[in-house]
């Protein structure tokens, strides 16, 4: 069994440590990004790296009370609310052959032989919640199964078997007014920022869950509609105007004091600017929603673009945009093509862009995530196909004619890539979120993972531990899918800069 004492460098503080079933389902979900197996727990040595596994232990006691092993229903901020059904199930599967006479005892057995690492059967109970945790949608029935004519020690727990066996928890961040959670960033701290399209304002929250940004969230700045959001080296958020009337992006610090003036930051060529992205030397690219174009903006706010900013290479009402290791900035239309511009604003790809391989963003201008993989590979969720397309990095169609599908697809609203290179996808149309391999196959079953209350995910992010992060439309919460996917350098920028720089997505 496993016990989560902390790190050396910050160990959790109680007076007592109660190790049992619970606490080791709790200690293998929060660490499952750096766990092998249950003697091989370990990170690089990097800063990022000591942050996101010192978060993964701090992560524990929002699932279980360390000082007795029991499962919480709601985190000790008060604001998120915990699956403790869904742990105390685990818990009661581990303790069925936990209380027997060893692995030759069915319960056990089929425990083991359900909860393996690919062909690899574990040895003990805690590398077989390890390996759960690392494949929830695996064997969910015969998991299940172990708990017929044993004993459930812990309780309450399901009353049948789940869809899956992710251990979700539910954020709040209630505030006055009418709130959208929209695209989220994380930190090089692991804190998450969500753009509050409505409000307008930007909401920051801790990688605990605790709100950090006050009941209404940062204003000011001449903060006006904001619906993707990016964050720079230094840690400062920027937030396009992209609903609102403004036409211009405002900057707030870490601490969310807003740095552009009001109104914010113009020129440039914006025209509803919506789709946002950092390169390695600050600048900020914006795509340009409402024409043909993207603007380019200086760290500090200066338009480097001309007023009709950056045109050619089929641009045609952008979306969204991302920044590969390159320099190259690539952007998603709305006329089911990608477009492609060197670090000066020239544009690489045709006068049609690149098309194929499933790709159909038509009619939706703004709903058309984009994000790059680790090997330069292009992703794009295509919303209305319920379908992903990927390209290389020389824009050839790498998917399909009818782009990769399964795993849960329907109306897919955000996306993005882990440390491992696995895709994630938050499903608007089906509540769930969905998991890909690298080369375009699904991971999540048809259904895809759920979670208890959430209802149309539109946007989906990854933290430094793993935890996978999605925001609700048109509410005031999120979901951290606790140790789902493996954990990756934030932010994105950092990923392109010392000491990393080698690919657009790394592990810290």
């Amino acid at each position: 069994m496993l016990a989560a004492l902390g790190t050396c460098a910050t160990p959790i503080t109680t007076s007592f440590i109660f190790v049992d079933e619970v606490s080791t389902i709790a200690t293998a979900y929060a660490i499952a990004g750096f766990a092998t197996d249950a003697t091989h727990v370990s990170s690089s040595n990097s800063a990022l790296a000591l942050q996101g596994i010192a978060n993964a232990f701090a992560t524990v006691p929002n699932l279980e009370t360390l000082s007795t092993g029991l499962a919480l229903s709601t985190t000790p901020a008060g604001n998120g609310t915990v699956d403790s059904e869904e742990v105390n199930t685990l818990a009661d599967i581990l303790a069925a052959c936990i209380n027997s006479t060893g692995p030759a005892f069915s319960q056990c057995n089929t425990l083991l032989s359900n909860a393996m690492n690919g062909s690899i059967e574990p040895n003990d109970t805690a590398t077989a919640a390890i390996n759960i945790a690392h494949n929830p949608g695996a064997n969910v029935a015969n998991l299940y199964g172990v708990l017929q004519g044993v004993g459930t020690p812990f309780l309450p727990m399901l009353s049948a078997a789940p869809n899956d066996f992710t251990i979700a928890v539910e954020i709040d961040y209630t505030g006055g007014g009418t709130t959208d959670s929209n695209a989220i960033a994380i930190d090089g701290s692991g804190n998450v920022w969500v753009a509050d399209t409505y409000g307008p304002s930007i909401r920051k929250v801790s990688p605990t869950g605790a709100v950090l940004s006050g009941s209404s969230g940062y204003t000011g700045g001449g903060l006006g509609g904001p619906y993707w959001i990016a964050l720079d080296a230094s840690g400062n958020i920027w937030a396009p105007d992209c609903y609102g009337t403004s036409v211009s992006i405002s900057e707030f610090s870490s601490g969310g004091t807003a740095i552009s003036g009001s109104p914010a930051y113009t020129g440039g060529g914006l025209d509803a600017p919506c789709g946002i992205a950092i390169d390695t030397s600050g600048n900020v690219w914006l795509a340009n929603n409402g024409g043909k174009s993207l603007s380019k903006f200086s760290s500090n706010g200066t338009a480097i673009s001309s007023s009709s900013g950056y045109t050619g290479g089929g641009l045609n009402n952008p979306s969204d945009l991302a920044v590969d290791a390159c320099g190259n900035v690539w952007v998603v239309n709305s006329n089911s093509s990608v477009s492609k511009f060197t670090s000066t604003g020239t544009a690489i790809s045709g006068a049609s862009g690149y098309t194929g391989g499933g790709l159909n963003t038509s009619g939706f201008v703004v709903i058309s995530p984009i994000a790059v993989d680790a090997s330069g590979n292009i992703w794009v969720a295509n919303l209305q196909a319920n379908s992903l397309s990927k390209f290389s990095s020389s824009g050839s169609a790498v998917s399909p004619s009818y782009g990769y599908t399964g795993g849960g697809l329907n109306w897919p609203n955000d996306i993005a890539i882990d440390g491992s290179g696995n895709v994630w996808v938050a499903n608007f149309g089906s509540s769930s979120i969905s998991k890909f391999s690298s080369n375009g196959t699904a991971i999540s079953g048809s259904s895809g993972y759920t979670a208890n209350g959430m209802s149309a995910p539109g946007y989906v992010a990854i933290d430094g531990s793993g935890n996978v992060w999605v925001g609700i439309y048109e509410g005031q919460r999120l979901f951290e899918f606790v140790g789902a996917a493996a954990p990756v350098v934030t932010p994105k920028v950092a990923n392109l800069q010392s000491p990393y720089g080698m690919y657009a997505v790394n592990k810290p």
